[in-house]
């Protein structure tokens, strides 16, 4: 990234301001500035999050928001309520609260002698969702949103549940959330409330796993804040952004097609990171990118944006299967509309161990599968990170349990844009069973990568508001959309897909095995096949290096670790995924503040005994300066039986080595169709 020190204005920081919440609660902000500000007016740009502004996202605050408030915008980063030095309490995500917080921010913004009375909303994942939630309430000042890493329906399409099945990252997102939540203020900004403050979070925050596991199924619950109910709600423009081994990238592609306001999308080979700071690469001018967007939209500047592709994405090649990687070989490519006249739907029928051509004829057969527990522990997170090695490992193991169908030799290049959907006419064995199926490019010395996935929860296989169960040996036509994809098959490389009846630890096991049927000659897979080399394609304007303002001065006091191991004792049939993500200890200089992160992840099980499944999260946090050192220790495992989920829960919290709080939980919910 190159580093910008010579920017348009000169840029003035108030590092803690209190803004009043009409129930009486004071939010913490940070909010860049132009010194010309007070003489010039300009539009405020808002990202409204709950990861500690002061500490945790000190780094990457002061690398963009002083960029584009030296570009002319108040750039104003705030804590949710009961976050980082904001007072109250948070207690789930995207509640009506923090949404009516949100109006009252951008209300209070606009009154504010050196606003223009416009803003944007802006953000990353949580700052994405909420971004666009607030859009949709339509408040007066709001003129535009850049959302990244986003979801537009909560319940579908979410780290919660996917194709009506139960992600092993609702676990672990529950569990950073439960850590975060039991963090202090810094008394070095709130004063001396903070312990009273930590101790309302401590008893308040409660166990947000319960309420996400208690809403198994598409309801008003998950409505609230899918602006998929109604996209109509949005009447400003919307910039959506993700990446390919980020697990949000389908939204883009919904909005896109779903929005009646000026909106672009842009999908890079980025895992779930601003692009600017993009990994896998190549990172992008992202931050250029965004002060063009609020241009146009925030200061009327006719600038062309508007003339770029409606869909840019990053169309990725083919490279071996590998859980780490720096740069995803590839080149940007653009699409005027979503969805594209330009890329007609290719369907190929299945027969055994084969995708066939599209009018082939093929007969029926009847093909079986009982996968065990194994199929899914090369299948990386559902959510990347780029914290090695959270990609997908080499398919071919995974593909000894699944029933595996491919393509002939490729004779040409095939590049596929969009989501692949699997028909299938299947049979299983059981009330309740589940399906994964998966793409994978197959190099001609067998290497298989996978370039992507889908889930159905066939009880779910009418919808996801009331699932029904199985009746054993019937036949069910059922669709399974794979997540939108950009990948370019060369010569030589097969197609391969991939069916099987367990997932885990990427998604939690039905309560017990099943046999499927699949009947060839009735299956089918579509792939989105975008012409290669067709004229009027169009042009993609360069983006540009990365570019941001220096990050604040850090000093790393002791070295983290990350490790990924997967183990198996043939003895016992025991088996896990551990995964380690410690950061060490690291200062933030500036403001004398020592901070410690660890996560520990084990996902485990016992041969095929689909009731022995178990995740269970452990997080230390801790900060410190001088005499003041504070810690938390959280731990939450997750395990079921054939009827139940059963959770358990600790939270100890730390003065030096005093400890000030303690709590359990014990909490035991019905599985219901999950």
């Amino acid at each position: 990234m190159r580093t910008v020190t010579a920017l348009p204005y000169a840029v003035r920081e108030d590092h803690h301001v209190w803004i009043p919440m009409s129930d009486g609660v004071r939010l913490s902000a940070r909010i860049w500035r132009p010194v010309a500000s007070d003489e010039e007016p300009v539009p405020a740009v808002l990202e409204f999050i709950p990861y500690r502004k002061r500490d945790l996202t000190a780094v990457r605050d002061s690398i963009q928001h002083p960029y584009m408030a030296g570009h002319g915008y108040a750039c104003v980063r705030v804590d949710l309520r009961g976050t980082g030095d904001s007072e109250g309490v948070l207690t789930d995500e995207y509640l009506e609260r923090e949404l009516l917080d949100a109006e009252e921010i951008l209300a209070w913004l606009a009154d504010q002698p050196w606003s223009s009375g416009r803003a944007g909303m802006m953000g990353i994942s949580w700052g994405g969702f909420n971004a666009l939630q607030v859009a949709a309430r339509r408040p007066p000042s709001l003129y535009a949103v850049a959302a990244l890493s986003f979801t537009d329906d909560r319940y579908s399409d979410d780290v919660h549940y996917m194709g009506g099945c139960l992600l092993s990252d609702n676990l672990s997102w529950a569990s950073t959330m439960f850590a975060y939540t039991s963090c202090p203020p810094d008394p070095a900004v709130v004063g001396d409330q903070w312990r009273d403050m930590w101790q309302e979070r401590l008893e308040n925050s409660g166990l947000w796993l319960e309420q996400w596991l208690g809403h198994q199924h598409r309801d008003a619950y998950w409505q609230h804040g899918s602006i998929a109910e109604n996209y109509s709600d949005v009447q400003c423009p919307v910039l959506a952004v993700s990446g390919w081994a980020d697990g949000y990238s389908n939204a883009v592609f919904r909005v896109l097609a779903n929005l009646k306001v000026p909106t672009q999308g842009l999908i890079g080979p980025w895992s779930h990171k601003y692009p600017h700071l993009g990994e896998p690469g190549p990172a992008i001018g992202f931050l250029q990118e965004l002060v063009r967007w609020w241009d146009r939209w925030l200061k009327d500047i006719e600038n062309g944006v508007m003339d770029e592709p409606s869909l840019r994405i990053w169309m990725q090649e083919a490279v071996p299967p590998s859980t780490a990687y720096e740069e995803r070989p590839g080149r940007w490519v653009g699409e005027r509309s979503w969805p594209s006249p330009r890329i007609p739907i290719r369907r190929h029928p299945l027969e055994r161990n084969r995708i066939a051509a599209e009018d082939e004829e093929v007969p029926e057969e009847e093909l079986t599968v009982e996968s065990p527990l194994s199929v899914g522990q090369f299948a990386g997170k559902w959510c990347s990170y780029n914290a090695p090695p959270d990609l997908p490992y080499d398919q071919r193991e995974e593909d000894g349990g699944s029933l595996v169908f491919d393509s002939d030799i490729l004779d040409r290049r095939c590049e596929i844009l969009g989501s692949p959907v699997a028909r299938l006419v299947l049979a299983v064995t059981g009330p309740q069973a589940m399906v994964a199926v998966r793409l994978s490019d197959v190099a001609p010395d067998g290497r298989a990568t996978r370039v992507t996935y889908g889930l159905l929860n066939l009880t779910h296989r009418t919808g996801h508001e009331m699932p029904r169960p199985l009746e054993p040996g019937q036949r069910y036509d059922i669709s399974v959309t794979l997540n939108g994809m950009a990948h370019a098959f060369p010569p030589g490389h097969r197609i391969r897909l991939s069916v099987s009846t367990s997932y885990w630890p990427l998604a939690w096991p039905p309560p017990r095995p099943v046999r499927l049927a699949l009947y060839t000659g009735a299956c089918f897979l579509e792939l989105p096949t975008r012409p290669v080399g067709a004229p009027g394609e169009p042009r993609v304007s360069d983006f540009g290096e990365p570019e941001g303002t220096p990050p604040v001065p850090t000093t790393k006091l002791e070295a983290g670790e990350e490790d990924w191991t997967v183990s198996r004792n043939l003895a016992n049939y025991e088996s896990a995924l551990n995964v380690v993500k410690d950061l060490g200890v690291v200062r933030i200089d500036d403001i004398g503040m020592e901070i410690a992160r660890r996560a520990v992840e084990t996902y485990g099980w016992t041969g095929d005994d689909f009731t022995s499944v178990f995740g269970d999260v452990e997080w230390r946090m801790a900060f410190s300066r001088g005499d003041w050192d504070v810690s938390t220790v959280t731990r939450t495992k997750l395990t079921s039986t054939e009827t139940d989920f059963l959770l358990h829960a600790e939270l100890d919290a730390y003065e030096s080595d005093r400890r000030v709080h303690s709590r359990n939980w014990s909490i035991t919910i019905p599985r219901n169709q999950l």
